[in-house]
């Protein structure tokens, strides 16, 4: 028995030095750089591309199959110039021979590529320099091919890719873009030995450096531990998978799928904290001036991914911008067809952070406010979207809205954001917005109700003035058409109404003024004001058309605790001015006014006195209308007197 091992060890043995030797020979006998010229020409035919080997070609038996190529280049495709359409410093592929002759397997050593450079080029006529390379010849797959392949098992040591560098330059849309400093590493590529159809590859390492994306060129880096791949069944399992690439960390978890037609990946992703800001300088992207500078400073996004055919679902996403938390759904469209669907909901978000800062000159903000805001009409006409937004609070310059709903559809240039709800100034808003935006010049239409809203923090709001207090409650139903809110504003036409309660008028005595009117037409002295000068109501309310950005009101109805007011009047929406005409009549005398005699108070209940409301809408001035007094009392005067007469005839 130890003779036989014996023997066997001493046959082993002599193969090997047979191989041994046989490789040597070989390699003293036989040179494979004479077969420049037929390499060439084989691929010449194969591809109609010139090749051109100007490196040696080196060759080794034993114990490794191993054929090295130096530096080597592959001409263009025809008018696209001189420069090689990939080249490359050295190759090198090795196989172990016993492995393949013994059990028919391939066991390839570090597959090396060094220096590989790839220009990718189209044309102005929109033809590129690698589409004859790609046209697939015809085969035939049969169940014995298939067969026969699973036979086989593939080890390879490892590929590494170093210093690779590729190019992309597109003559039509006048883009360029390159990819250097290119390094891929794996670790052993295998083929199951039950199934030669699956192939994995392990430590999967690609980077390299980016330019063309903008001024400043960056790193790129994509690591994969595991990636399985199941050919016969055409799927693919890569499970985890990093990204880093501007300085923003991707990471995902990748759920087993198929490659097949259009591939449809799923699992997780998320990408690490990051600063917007940073990464808009990084790609040459102006970042506003804010009035925070510490804004757009944190984002971190986590979700469950699901990439279909027309479009890329993101749930359970949980969004940090900053401060604010959204948390949601989220589907992106993949083609300029499918519909881009949201419905987050957010905590709370202070949008003054984001304005301009407030240390720019009065002058750039008075024209800031007074610019027209244009209408986003070519936005709206590619725009096809729907989605639900709900936040717990938003902070627009002083108003705060809490509990805010927004409903969003779009399409075919028509936008509707309806319903529009929210809670404000303790009181509450909702709307429905509409833009037309299919003609040349948009229509805005609104439809809005306003209810139990607190006046004085909404002057102070939109006036900045402290003369109203009360509530306001309201409807305005209103349309107009142009290319911005001036235009808009000007053609505004519609219906509006509006009702105050329980308020006052601070800064204007209506009662003094009225008193101070009757001293005038009396020929006495003027009474002393009272302070601070205040006008309280009960009730206020009014109805009118709008047209051409101009609300005309015939049914305004004031009600003070001494008197009503009626009349009509004009509102000009644009220069946001008022001219009202009222008539007073008094049928009490104010509780806090004690002073007035009887003589006064029985003039004043006795006449309808005229009233003038003029001026702008934040400061408008109320007093008494001098001109109809006293054209009323000559009136009455002239009466009188026509009356006398009358009556001194008919005693005759």
């Amino acid at each position: 028995m130890g003779r036989m091992i014996k023997y066997i060890f001493y046959t082993i043995g002599g193969l090997l030095a047979l191989a041994i030797v046989a490789s040597i020979l070989l390699t003293l006998l036989f040179d494979p750089n004479d077969y420049r010229e037929n390499i060439a020409a084989g691929v010449a035919e194969a591809t109609g591309r010139e090749l051109v080997i100007e490196g040696d070609i080196k060759l080794s038996l034993f114990p490794w199959l191993a054929v090295e190529i130096g530096s080597s280049r592959l001409a263009n495709a025809e008018g696209f110039g001189d420069k090689p359409f990939a080249s490359f410093e050295r190759v090198r592929l090795s196989v172990r021979l016993l492995p393949l002759l013994l059990r028919r397997e391939i066991v390839v050593g570090a597959a090396e590529i060094s220096g590989l450079a790839v220009n990718l080029e189209v044309n102005k006529r929109g033809e590129n320099n690698w589409d004859d390379l790609a046209q697939p010849g015809e085969t035939e797959t049969t169940g014995e091919t298939t067969a026969g392949a699973s036979a086989s098992v593939i080890n390879i040591a490892g590929i590494d890719l170093n210093d690779a560098a590729f190019s992309y330059i597109d003559q039509q849309l006048g883009e360029e873009y390159a990819l250097t400093q290119l390094n891929v590493t794996t670790g052993p590529v295998r083929t199951a030995a039950e199934n030669a159809a699956s192939i994995s590859i392990s430590d999967f390492v690609f980077s390299g450096t980016v330019s063309g994306l903008s001024d400043n060129e960056t790193r790129l880096s994509l690591s994969v531990p595991d990636i399985l791949l199941q050919t016969g069944a055409e799927t693919v399992d890569v499970g985890s998978v990093e990204l880093s690439m501007f300085g923003v960390i991707i990471r995902a978890n990748i759920d087993e799928f198929s490659y097949a037609g259009s591939p449809s990946p799923s699992g997780t992703i998320s990408i690490e904290e990051f600063s917007p800001r940073e990464l808009m300088q990084a790609l040459d992207i102006d970042v506003p001036a804010t009035a925070d500078p510490k804004v757009l400073s944190k984002l971190r996004i986590d979700a469950t991914l699901a990439v279909a055919e027309k479009q890329i679902r993101l749930s359970d996403l949980v969004m940090v911008f900053d401060d604010t938390t959204l948390r949601g759904e989220l589907d992106l469209p993949r083609d300029a067809e499918s519909v881009l669907r949201l419905n987050l909901a957010a905590d709370r978000i202070d949008l003054n952070r984001y304005m301009a800062p407030a240390d720019e000159s009065a002058a750039d903000v008075d024209a800031a406010a007074e610019a027209p805001v244009e209408i986003p009409a070519d936005m709206i006409r590619a725009l096809n979207a729907r989605g639900d937004l709900t936040l717990e609070q938003a902070i627009v310059g002083p108003m705060q809205f809490d509990n805010l709903v927004v409903t969003f559809t779009a399409g075919n240039g028509l936008l509707r954001v309806h319903p529009i709800s929210a809670e404000f100034f303790d009181g509450t808003y909702s709307g429905d917005l509409r833009i037309n935006a299919t003609s040349s010049v948009p229509v805005l239409s609104l439809n809005e109700q306003i209810s139990n809203v607190n006046l004085a923090p909404l002057g102070r709001a939109l006036f900045d003035v402290d003369k109203l207090t009360g509530t306001i409650s309201g409807s305005f139903r209103v349309s107009g058409r142009g290319n911005d809110s001036a235009q808009i504003l000007n053609t505004l036409s519609g219906d509006m109404s509006f009702t105050l309660n329980d308020g006052s008028f601070e800064g204007v005595d209506v009662w003094y003024e009225m008193r101070k009117a009757r001293a005038f037409l009396k020929q006495e002295a003027p009474p002393e004001p009272t302070l601070p000068a205040r006008t309280p109501f009960s009730e206020v309310r009014a109805t009118g058309k709008v047209t051409n950005g101009v609300l005309r009101n015939d049914d305004f109805f004031a009600e003070l605790p001494f008197m009503q007011l009626n009349g009509h009047g004009s509102v000009n929406i644009p220069a946001a001015s008022l001219d009202y005409s009222l008539s007073a009549r008094v049928f009490n005398r104010p509780e806090y006014m004690q002073d007035v005699t009887a003589d006064e108070l029985d003039d004043l209940t006795k006449a309808a006195i005229p009233l003038r409301i003029t001026g702008d809408l934040a400061s408008p001035k109320i007093g008494i209308d001098f001109e109809e007094l006293l054209e009323d009392r000559v009136r009455e005067e002239i009466e009188k007197k026509i009356l006398d007469k009358l009556g001194d005839l008919f005693r005759r």
